[in-house]
């Protein structure tokens, strides 16, 4: 199965979010390379907020390019095999930490958002992941810091997307 038949399987499934899942599904329709940075249409990214429920914090990313707070993510890649795969890798490669396990159920939320030229936009599947405990970051080339953050802080420091990607994580656990 390639990665775009499990991106639709993955949405398929996904409840909530209507008008925007089938936004999706129909980008995937419409451009069989909508998992592909290649695609200027548009492109299907994967993210995982990574999560320590037992001491109430999560763990953020200032993001080099976007001097943003924002959840561990981004592009698909020829070798991810799922989406959830990609979003488990991007997050265990930006944050250093070995031993993320995803969250069971599938995507937390869906989250489609503007980026620069020469693209225009990503249509981001979040998921969550648990640190092990004892867990220890370490920061990525694509960061320029990381930093654990307690559940009430993130509205401080990160822009509303996060928020609610914390808000649904916090609802599953």
């Amino acid at each position: 199965m390639s990665l775009h038949d499990d991106a639709v399987l993955v949405l398929k499934a996904y409840e909530g979010q209507d008008e925007l899942r089938q936004a999706y599904l129909d980008h995937l329709a419409a451009h069989p390379d909508g998992m592909w940075k290649a695609c200027g249409d548009g492109h299907l990214t994967a993210s995982a907020l990574v999560i320590d429920p037992e001491a109430g914090r999560v763990l953020l990313t200032l993001h080099r390019k976007l001097r943003m707070w924002l959840q561990m993510g981004g592009h698909c890649e020829p070798a991810d095999t799922t989406v959830a795969a990609a979003a488990l890798r991007e997050a265990t490669e930006e944050s250093g930490i070995a031993g993320l396990s995803l969250l069971p159920g599938g995507p937390v939320r869906l989250d489609r958002h503007p980026i620069p030229p020469p693209c225009h936009r990503h249509l981001d599947v979040q998921y969550a992941v648990l640190a092990p405990p004892g867990a220890v970051q370490a920061i990525s080339d694509e960061s320029l810091d990381l930093r654990w953050f307690a559940y009430d802080e993130v509205a401080d420091v990160a822009d509303e997307s996060v928020v609610r990607l914390l808000e649904a994580t916090r609802a599953r656990l």
